[in-house]
């Protein structure tokens, strides 16, 4: 991921999230993440997502793509361990890993791990949530949100990362390796379908690659 900020501004930030998570957990994930090239929401923007969650009471949450666990870190504490949050993953080794670490950080009690695509994970689950966040594979974008909007309940919100690419979407930088170019048309589909909806507020925060929040107003 290129620098969308000045390294002095997203070390400051990462700073201050440090500050109020001081959890080794985090920094052996972090290390995973780093020693693989496994993309990761990072520790500033983990702590956005828990502070939205938190500030519309979640209860329910459910991830679109959940790798082993780092954002769920953040999306557990939100809800608590009486409340639920639904993950998602294709690699069944994954969570095996976010067990491992969530136990430790007393964040698992709340988890339901279900093995497969996100997108019939949420078919597959009842009722309505207070927050899905989504970080699929990027082509699945439009139709993670078509879906996850109406399971949305009032006055819930939508988060999702990697709405910047790069700055790609807005046409900075130098175009990258096709597979990641053709991302790009997706990202904007879905970021166009969320501005469309009535129904939802939305804006994009511009922590690391770009955070979509829309919030169900009506």
């Amino acid at each position: 991921m290129s620098e969308l900020q000045p390294r002095e501004i997203e070390d400051y930030l990462t700073n201050l999230a440090v500050v109020e998570h001081r959890e080794a957990v985090l920094e052996e994930m972090e290390l995973r993440a780093g020693e693989q090239g496994f993309p990761i929401v990072g520790r500033s923007a983990g702590r956005f997502l828990e502070l939205m969650a938190r500030s519309v009471g979640a209860q329910r949450a459910l991830e679109l793509g959940s790798g082993f666990g780092y954002s769920a870190y953040f999306l557990a504490g939100a809800v608590g361990s009486d409340g639920e949050l639904v993950c998602s993953d294709l690699d069944p080794a994954n969570r095996d890993r976010a067990e491992g670490y969530l136990r430790r950080a007393g964040r698992w009690d709340p988890v339901r791990w279900w093995t497969g695509d996100g997108l019939e994970v949420l078919e597959a689950q009842a009722g309505e949530f207070d927050v899905i966040f989504c970080d699929v594979d990027k082509e699945a974008y439009p139709d993670a949100w078509r879906a996850a909007c109406e399971r949305l309940r009032p006055g819930g919100v939508w988060l999702c990362d990697n709405v910047l690419w790069d700055g790609r979407v807005a046409g900075l930088g130098e175009p990258g390796p096709p597979e990641r170019e053709a991302m790009i048309e997706p990202i904007r589909e879905m970021t166009r379908l969320v501005v469309d909806d009535e129904r939802f507020v939305s804006s994009i925060v511009p922590l690391r690659d770009g955070i979509q929040v829309a919030l169900r107003v009506a």
